[in-house]
């Protein structure tokens, strides 16, 4: 698998397997490519996330946990866009994505969009998602 040159980067406070495993169960065709992990040997703390690569849908991301003690946190200016294919597809992704979460816009029809909405998932990473008309 060759990784695109500029591949979006996430970094978990020490939660990057769960919102790997949610994502990948959330959208269709998704995987998990690889995970590795800190062993007890390693420079960090043994089974933190230090580095794994999965896919949603044809998007490729990276992914790991924050072992280096410096507080990081997500930034909601940057956000995942995400055009679905139609309602069932927009609500599994809005109510999966806004448990324990945040709704910074909430669904509604907006612009060119039948249904748009604007949600922060529990790990603090930011969606939009959209549905065509």
């Amino acid at each position: 698998m060759q990784i695109p040159k500029v591949t979006t980067f996430l970094m978990f406070d020490n939660q990057a397997e769960e919102a790997i495993e949610l994502y990948t169960s959330l959208f269709e065709d998704s995987e998990i490519i690889s995970m590795v992990k800190y062993d007890e040997f390693g420079s960090g703390e043994a089974g933190a996330v230090q580095h794994a690569i999965f896919r949603l849908k044809d998007q490729i991301l990276m992914a790991i946990d924050n072992t280096n003690g410096t507080e990081i946190p997500m930034n909601p200016s940057i956000s995942l866009f995400v055009t679905v294919d139609n309602a069932m597809e927009m609500e599994r992704l809005y109510s999966g994505l806004k448990k324990g979460g945040a709704i910074l816009m909430a669904k509604s029809e907006l612009g060119p969009y039948r249904e748009f909405a604007w949600v922060q998932d529990r790990f603090g990473v930011n969606f939009q998602l959209a549905l065509m008309d």
